[in-house]
């Protein structure tokens, strides 16, 4: 049966699992989990629409809105499958992607690794042409158009697919870079082309050319891999235009994507943090710490009053990828992350992961290695018949198995007590990974609501509270599909900077405007082409302020309609550095870049009423192993669809659902919000908070 109205589809896809929900007026949100397609992620998309239409009745046609996060870009440059690149710079400067910075992060290695991304243009793949503009924008040289044409003739005939265009201070005047592409495009029309003063118009060269050569390596892959996706939809007669979540954690259209693809690289992180704060804005709470836990890694980030936090560099692959993003703190730490022991036999967790396969030992796919997984059904927090709803029986013998093999009897260990030990070691890791977002950016953790994502999220939930001091919990209905419901919740946005160095005394506000209406222009022309009316647009202005002879750079709010605008930006800087850094003293600073952001919010959809299954909330009771205590402790064990708004329970106690597992520890109480959430408190905290 066809069911009637409009469809928004979420597609997350991760490394596991491609994570599919459907939203309809009037209809309770559909969920699907598929295994993902590693060759051609498009192919579980496209399984996704057919199992929508042969088990839940919905067609293609009526799909009206359909928004994907993505990891093409990021898994092209981990498994280093980008494009070959060409790099054209200003005579003299061809080799800064490998000199770098002339900094070591590991100075005592007795093995020392590049720490620069000369993997992305070979020496062969780069090439110098005479030019030259100046620090203040004026011409120095002409640009060498001869030069320009020979050297991207012998960078398309050595191999190169795209080319990176990076001249000295094109930030500030773009005319040679541009003319460059023009020149590129006559002679060879089917080469990418990236410039640095579309990517990333800011001084720091090593910076720049960095993130523009990795713009140049993924376009390729990303732009083949949203033309197939959009052509699979369009021949499933999906009309609804495709929507891509970029890493700031808003959304564009495909177009724009292929365009700008270095702005992918967090995709799906950062829609699991859009999620959370949308289930923290229906909930009352908009000071958030989430983290998303899966199989193999954790993003940590962080949400103050309701606004994620952002920065603007980030690192993938260890190397510096200098574009706004959602401030999120990745580690190798999850349900699937191995347990070992290194040559003093100290017991580590991770960061290497069993992933789906073979899986952890207890899959009874062929793993033997001991996982957090293997641990979790030894302590008894997971139940082997009824994980994953019942639809991957586990093997806790083979779990048991290797724990004692590879961990218990080196150590002369119980298995109980290594199983312990694992957990004590991923959780004091995942912690640490908390404090890097917040207490190292000058936020007391014990302010923040903590909101677990993901399939193992839950679990570790109050142990990692109680390790910082959060009084609070809350757990989505759905926290292992979070990522996908917050595609459809985040809103359309684009973002555009330029750079304009200036002193801020002094500063010129009638210069400023101008070049804030510059930038408004770029972002309205985007939005035009989502078809976004100019009236539902929200616009925010940013500025990028350091302190004069300072290298680095904070970004604070911008009003310039305020009646005294200096004042106020400088006050802004004062405070953020004050509170990144520990003090802020009243010296001369200066301007580096604008930067203007239009956003148009789609109309979200509120969370249903909670409707209970109507079967019993309490199931049975299980026999687990806590840290702290001796002997084996009873836990009640809970079916969350049937339980009731409203209802309570203390710790300890497990909470069972088919895309995640609750642990309440002893010391904290549960209880089932208006939606739906589950609120859990620590006791001497729950007569605190609402």
């Amino acid at each position: 049966m066809t069911h009637g109205g409009e469809i928004s589809v979420g597609v997350d896809i991760g490394g596991t699992f491609t994570d599919v929900v459907v939203s309809s007026p009037g209809a309770p949100m559909r969920i699907m989990k598929l295994p993902s397609t590693r060759k051609d992620p498009s192919v579980a998309v496209l399984q996704a629409l057919r199992r929508m239409a042969a088990d839940w009745g919905f067609a293609s046609q009526q799909i009206t809105r359909f928004v994907h996060g993505t990891t093409v870009a990021t898994n092209a440059v981990l498994e280093r499958k980008g494009s070959r690149v060409g790099l054209i710079a200003t005579q003299g400067f061809s080799d800064v992607l490998e000199i770098g910075r002339q900094m070591r992060h590991q100075m005592y290695d007795l093995a020392l690794d590049p720490e620069t991304p000369a993997f992305l243009a070979p020496g062969r793949f780069r090439r110098d042409v005479p030019e030259r503009i100046g620090p203040t924008g004026e011409v120095l040289r002409a640009l060498d158009e001869a030069a320009v044409a020979g050297a991207a003739d012998a960078l398309v005939a050595a191999g190169a697919q795209a080319i990176a265009v990076v001249f000295l201070f094109s930030f500030l005047n773009d005319a040679h870079e541009q003319r460059a592409r023009a020149i590129i495009a006559e002679r060879h029309p089917d080469v990418f082309v990236s410039l640095s003063c579309e990517v990333d118009p800011a001084f720091r060269e090593y910076e720049r050319t960095v993130v523009t050569a990795f713009d140049a390596y993924v376009k390729p892959v990303v732009d083949r891999y949203l033309a197939n996706l959009g052509a699979g939809l369009a021949a499933a007669h999906v009309s609804a235009p495709l929507q891509i979540m970029q890493s700031r954690g808003g959304i564009c259209g495909s177009a724009t994507a292929r365009l700008r693809p270095v702005r992918l690289f967090l995709s799906g992180p950062a829609a699991g943090v859009i999620g959370a704060r949308m289930v923290g804005e229906v909930a009352g709470s908009r000071d958030l710490i989430t983290v998303d836990i899966g199989g193999t890694s954790c993003d940590i980030a962080l949400i103050e009053d309701g606004t994620p936090a952002l920065r603007s560099e980030g690192l993938i692959d260890k190397y510096p990828v200098r574009t706004s993003m959602v401030d999120v703190n990745s580690i190798g730490a999850g349900g699937g992350s191995i347990a070992w022991l290194d040559a003093a036999k100290g017991l580590r967790v991770g960061p290497h992961s069993a992933g789906s396969e073979p899986g952890p030992a207890c899959y009874g796919l062929g793993g033997s290695e001991p996982t957090v997984t293997d641990a979790s059904v030894v302590l008894g927090y997971l139940d082997p018949k009824h994980f994953a709803g019942g639809r991957l029986p586990l093997s806790p013998e083979r779990g048991h198995e290797a724990i004692e093999r590879v961990i218990a009897r080196p150590l002369g260990l119980t298995v109980n007590e290594a199983a312990l030990g694992i957990h004590r070691i991923i959780n004091a890791q995942i912690a640490e990974g908390i404090r890097f977002v917040s207490i190292r950016q000058g936020h007391d953790p014990r302010r923040f609501t903590l909101v677990p994502l993901g399939g193992a999220g839950a679990l570790h939930a109050c142990a990692l509270a109680e390790e910082l001091g959060i009084g609070r919990v809350l757990v989505p209905r759905l926290p292992g599909v979070l990522s996908a419901i917050g595609l459809l919740s985040a809103p359309i946005e684009h973002e555009v900077s330029t750079a304009l160095p200036r002193p801020v005394d002094g500063l010129d506000l009638r210069e400023v405007r101008a070049t804030l209406d510059k930038l408004d222009a770029r972002c309205s022309a985007l939005m035009a082409k989502e078809s976004v009316a100019s009236k539902e647009v929200v616009r925010r202005y940013c500025a990028d302020i350091c302190y004069a002879g300072q290298a680095y750079h904070l970004e604070v709010p911008l009003e310039p309609t305020a009646s005294d605008p200096l004042t106020a930006l400088k006050s802004a800087f004062f405070a953020a550095h004050d509170r990144t850094y520990g003090y802020a003293p009243k010296a001369p600073i200066r301007l580096v870049n604008l930067r203007t952001v239009h956003s148009a919010a789609r109309s979200e959809r509120q969370h249903d009423a909670w409707a209970p299954s109507g079967g019993p909330a309490y199931v049975r009771r299980a026999h687990i192993l806590l840290p702290d205590r001796r002997g084996v402790a009873e836990a009640g064990v809970y079916d969350r669809a049937a339980l009731r708004v409203g209802d309570r329970f203390v710790g300890p106690a497990i909470i069972e659902q088919e895309d995640t597992t609750t642990l309440v520890t002893p010391g904290w109480q549960c209880r089932v919000d208006a939606v739906g959430n589950l609120i859990l408190e620590s006791s001497g905290n729950a007569g605190e908070r609402t």
